[in-house]
């Protein structure tokens, strides 16, 4: 009975806790934030609390505090808990500290570091209550604040690429059963290349796009494709319309553009994809640790903005069955082509053993990504002739639950 008594009053003092947090946070200002970090954690027993958020190129994890110093991810404590999205402790003589995820539904913003000088069950569960609140406050407040913008980048970025990152959604969307995960290179130096994800009931929405060029008109036309596929699809219209309307929308505003470019639709509940290619490297279909040879290949069609230059064209959209655990891989050329000092390009085997090799290994499907692209600007020793990117699907209906900290539930 003491238990229960203790424990119903640490659950109430939890609560009045969270109450004041969100409601100073609702009202703070951004660069403030460290500040009332740290009056929860000591408000919660605990000695202090630090948040760390990647970088762009998610190589380091940036504290708020100006007064810390930066942690690189490859290679600390905090950077395992953001590869892994595990909790990790690490104990000395003068205090605990407890590295926590920072997730906002399947993107990982970065970490929270907790000292305390004794760790209990209802501190710990104090420090994942704090991390999970801030990961939606940070989340609340970056999309508003150039403060967290500009918090999380090494270094200039140009025009072309500022206006397109607006455009850009996070780096992982997902929901039960599935995930996309999505990265691009160079980070501040982009031409045309894009990505696209979302969630929509039952169907997640992935796209990947190259404008032709590498200029200011490029990135231009991939944000107008972008908007159009977008508008298209929270308008209800059907996907060979959103890209027929897409193409006619750059015949008119912008006449000698095009876009090359993958748009698919998947069933989160039965495992249909449908897909529409315009131009592009065709999707790949990873299957049992291995590549299905063909199996998303279709009948060319032009790029996007191309058809109304020359004639209208029905677009064609083609359609097939997943398996449970099947990975769609979705890339422009600027990934295999890259090329190393003797000049052999980096290559579609070398590309696809690595996802597979990473995924058997049991890396997060966004930490296999974050290694490949880091790969990729190492063998063209950092200074990609094209932008790289890359969107990797992965369906689990299998998969129920996942564990904040662990490993997904297998339904029974």
């Amino acid at each position: 009975m003491a238990d229960r008594d203790d424990w119903a009053v640490t659950t109430g003092a939890d609560e009045q806790m969270l109450e004041r947090l969100l409601a100073e946070a609702n009202a703070i200002v951004p660069y403030q934030l460290p500040g009332l970090v740290n009056r929860c954690a000591r408000a919660l027993g605990l000695d202090s609390a630090t948040i760390y958020l990647v970088d762009l190129q998610q190589h380091l994890l940036i504290p708020l505090d100006d007064q810390t110093e930066r942690l690189p991810v490859d290679s600390s404590e905090g950077g395992w808990a953001y590869r892994t999205l595990s909790l990790r402790v690490h104990e000395s003589h003068e205090d605990v500290v407890v590295w926590l995820p920072m997730v906002d539904g399947a993107e990982r913003l970065g970490v929270l570091g907790v000292r305390a000088g004794v760790l209990d069950g209802v501190r710990l569960r104090r420090c994942r209550m704090l991390a999970r609140v801030l990961s939606l406050v940070v989340t609340s407040k970056r999309t508003y604040s150039d403060w967290f913008v500009a918090r999380i980048r090494t270094q200039g970025m140009d025009l072309p690429t500022e206006m397109l990152r607006a455009f850009l959604p996070p780096r992982s969307v997902g929901r039960t059963g599935v995930i996309s995960t999505a990265v691009l290179e160079p980070a501040y130096e982009l031409g045309g290349d894009a990505f696209d994800h979302s969630v929509s009931k039952n169907i997640l929405h992935a796209s990947i796009f190259d404008g032709m060029g590498h200029d200011l008109a490029s990135g231009l036309t991939t944000s107008v494709v972008m908007a159009g596929c977008r508008n298209g699809r929270r308008s209800g219209i059907d996907l060979p319309n959103m890209i027929e309307t897409v193409d006619h929308t750059l015949a008119e505003w912008l006449p000698e553009q095009f876009c090359t470019g993958v748009v698919c639709q998947l069933d989160v509940d039965t495992g249909v994809l449908r897909w529409c290619n315009c131009g592009h490297p065709p999707p790949l279909l990873i299957r049992n640790e291995g590549v299905l040879e063909h199996a998303l290949e279709s009948p060319p069609q032009p790029p996007m903005g191309s058809p109304f230059q020359l004639e209208p064209t029905r677009r064609e959209v083609y359609s097939t069955m997943l398996e449970p655990g099947d990975r769609v891989l979705l890339y422009t050329d600027g990934v295999t082509e890259a090329r190393g000092k003797d000049g052999e390009a980096f290559g579609l085997d070398r590309f696809t053993d690595f996802i597979i090799r990473s995924s058997a290994a049991g890396q997060q499907p966004s930490e296999v990504l974050r290694l490949l692209i880091h790969a990729i600007l190492e063998y063209q020793g950092n200074a990609l002739s094209d932008d790289a990117t890359i969107l990797l699907l992965e369906w689990h209906p299998e998969l129920i639950e996942w564990h904040y900290g662990g490993s997904p539930t297998e339904a029974a």
